[in-house]
């Protein structure tokens, strides 16, 4: 039976229907689940039940659904498999090893039954996605439900999800379920699973996982029946003597669901004061599986260390970017590496203390910008990644050196210039799946990406961007925010014009390349001459150090930004010259004093603009006086 959606959402959007222009107002669907799971640990093989509650908040008519089946990936032949074994740098977590798999080590889900309002529908399978052509259509502002029953195989763990990762970790279950693939403004998002980013619906999850009662499980959400479970979750308890356990676990406003589970887990928990209560799960015990170079000791110590560190990374988080809006976060020791979900990730446990924090630290920053932004991460992996990127350099510094690094982003910037140098750099506005290289989605992804925050920060300064960035994440949390979203945030933040940086930095591959060309004198004053040398424009800092040890920054607004930045240094005096018109090839600079006088000049000289080729930015006064000194015999 289909019913209304009693929501502003919708509400606003049946307004807007009525008159309004679709530009007028923001909409987005919702998704209610009610899984129950029944794990048989001993095969890694599950069933499940689910009833699937999906609000319409678009102004289309829907005629069809679509599903991920996730599972289906790691199976011989899928597209995963047949990517990593034709793309010309394979991640090597993966490489053929999808192709090598037993019957009993693959994954799969079979969908027993669907239904739609009770009756049943026509589906069809097609790799790892499930095409549903609707029994009835749902009209805007209508709601259906969907019910399901499967059974799945859990595959080896190979690429995020599985059994028995390289650690020993029993259950990494993450892309486990039947998830309905995400409807917005640009339709439907059946992307084939090929091993890279993702996109969901926000909603509700009420989960039931019946699992044997040896095992400790972390998860998405709060644990509904902690009286009952124990393991850590409760003081007092009243556990059942039977084999298996129910963990009944419930999550709202969020837009997927993952656990981890092994009988050998250590649970502790830390509380963030005026924050969320962290979860770490990890195995104490038995550790140091595979982990050569380091002692179970040692590891066990650095674990021991890792919440109060964790708990220093949110409050920084929270204090700079906006507060985190959950009252939960959890650690699980588990997957392939690190990799973010809502209110919890899992990251492998076998590694130095500094190591362990770091994976920790980026997995949950995600959270900030997967899990709160939710940002198509599949469309635009560098919003997720590179925002994570930036964000997490700052918290690291701020953790291990007390703020104190100079240029904290200086690892991006390298990666950068490395593939922009070797000619494989491809823009950032490229679908995560169809990067030609997995070296070109990684540094677009996460070293451009940061770059451009760094660089925006150059732009629009200082204060108007970390106005910005906390602004962004209180308008879009719990939405779907893209790039341009972004960018309007910071054109108000700054009142600049910015669409052109998005177009250079975001869309194409063009570089930034300023010089100084030639330094003149002429009746007292001296006339640097700057050109561009490459494709994109930019706004110049110009730093001129005098003999005496005074310095001045001469600033050079791009006409283009119809504004300048605000001074942020109190050291320097700024001189705002004549904004350049980007169709200028060069800028002719007269500064008020004798060459005589200046000991050096530079642009741009706290290396925040991603120049290409900084040998030309820099000009020593006593060495280019010399070209024009008279020859001695």
């Amino acid at each position: 039976m289909k019913f209304k959606t009693i929501s502003l959402c919708t509400l606003f959007m049946l307004l807007s229907l009525a008159g309004l222009s679709q530009d007028n107002y923001y909409w987005q669907q919702e998704a209610e689940y009610k899984m129950e799971i029944n794990i048989d640990a001993e095969n890694h093989h599950f069933t499940g039940v689910q009833e699937l509650t999906y609000h319409n908040n678009s102004p289309d008519t829907l005629h069809r659904a679509f599903y991920h089946l996730y599972f289906n990936a790691f199976q011989p032949n899928s597209m995963m498999d047949v990517r990593s074994r034709t793309i010309a740098d394979p991640d090597g977590r993966v490489r053929d090893r999808i192709q090598k798999l037993p019957e009993d080590e693959i994954g799969y889900h079979h969908i027993n039954s669907l239904k739609q309002d009770g009756k049943k529908v026509d589906y069809t399978v097609d790799g790892t996605i499930l095409e549903v052509t609707l029994d009835e259509p749902i009209l805007p502002g209508e709601s259906t439900v969907f019910n399901m029953e499967f059974e799945s195989q859990v595959p080896r763990q190979i690429r995020r999800s599985g059994w028995m990762n390289k650690e020993g970790v029993e259950f990494s279950m993450s892309q486990w379920y039947p998830k309905l693939s995400e409807y917005d403004e640009d339709g439907w998002h059946p992307n084939p699973y090929i091993g890279r980013e993702f996109h969901g619906v926000w909603g509700s999850f009420d989960v039931k996982i019946t699992i044997d009662s040896s095992y400790v499980m972390g998860a998405t959400g709060h644990l509904q029946n902690a009286d009952e479970i124990g393991h850590g979750y409760a003081d007092n308890y009243n556990r059942p003597n039977s084999e298996k356990l129910t963990w009944h676990w419930k999550a709202d406003n969020v837009h997927d669901f993952m656990w981890g589970a092994d009988p050998d887990f250590t649970h502790t928990t830390a509380q963030v004061p005026n924050g969320p209560k962290l979860h770490f799960l990890y195995q104490a015990d038995t550790v140091a599986v595979n982990a050569k170079q380091y002692s179970q000791e040692q590891l066990r110590q650095s674990w021991e260390r890792l919440p109060q560190a964790t708990v220093t990374a949110f409050q920084f988080m929270s204090k700079h970017f906006g507060k985190y809006p959950y009252d939960k976060f959890t650690v699980i020791q588990g997957g392939d590496g690190g990799m973010e979900y809502p209110m919890a990730t899992l990251i492998t446990g076998n590694r130095s203390f500094g190591s362990l924090v770091g994976v920790t630290v980026h997995e949950l920053v995600h959270s900030w910008y997967y899990g709160v932004l939710a940002t198509n991460e599949s469309r635009y992996p560098w919003m997720d990644e590179g925002f994570t990127t930036y964000s997490s350099a700052l918290v690291m510094d701020h953790l291990f050196k007390n703020g104190n690094e100079e240029r904290p982003h200086k690892r991006s910037y390298q990666s950068y210039f490395s593939i922009a140098e070797d000619g494989q750099q491809e823009a950032l506005d490229t679908h995560a799946d169809h990067f030609h290289t997995n070296r070109a989605y990684g540094a677009a992804s996460y070293s451009t990406g940061a770059v451009f925050l760094n660089q925006l920060r150059y732009i629009v300064g200082g204060e108007h961007f970390d106005r910005g960035m906390k602004r962004y994440f209180e308008e879009w949390k719990f939405k779907h925010p893209d790039g341009r979203d972004f960018l309007r945030v910071m054109e108000q933040e700054s009142n600049m014009v910015l669409d052109w940086y998005y177009q250079y930095f975001i869309e194409s591959t063009k570089h930034i390349d300023y010089g100084i060309t030639s330094v003149l004198e002429d009746n007292g004053s001296t006339y640097v001459t700057l050109e561009r040398h490459d494709l994109m424009p930019m706004p110049i800092d110009l730093v001129v150090s005098y003999k005496d040890g005074s310095q001045e920054l001469y600033y050079m607004p791009l006409r283009i930004m119809r504004n300048t930045k605000p001074h942020s240094s109190s050291d320097m005096q700024r001189i705002v010259k004549p904004d350049w018109p980007w169709v200028n090839p060069t800028y002719t600079l007269e500064i008020d004093a004798p060459s005589s006088e200046i000991k050096r000049i530079e642009i741009d000289p706290s290396m925040r603009m991603a120049d290409v080729n900084r040998e030309n930015n820099v000009i020593d006064m006593s060495e280019y006086l010399k070209q024009f000194e008279p020859a001695t015999k």
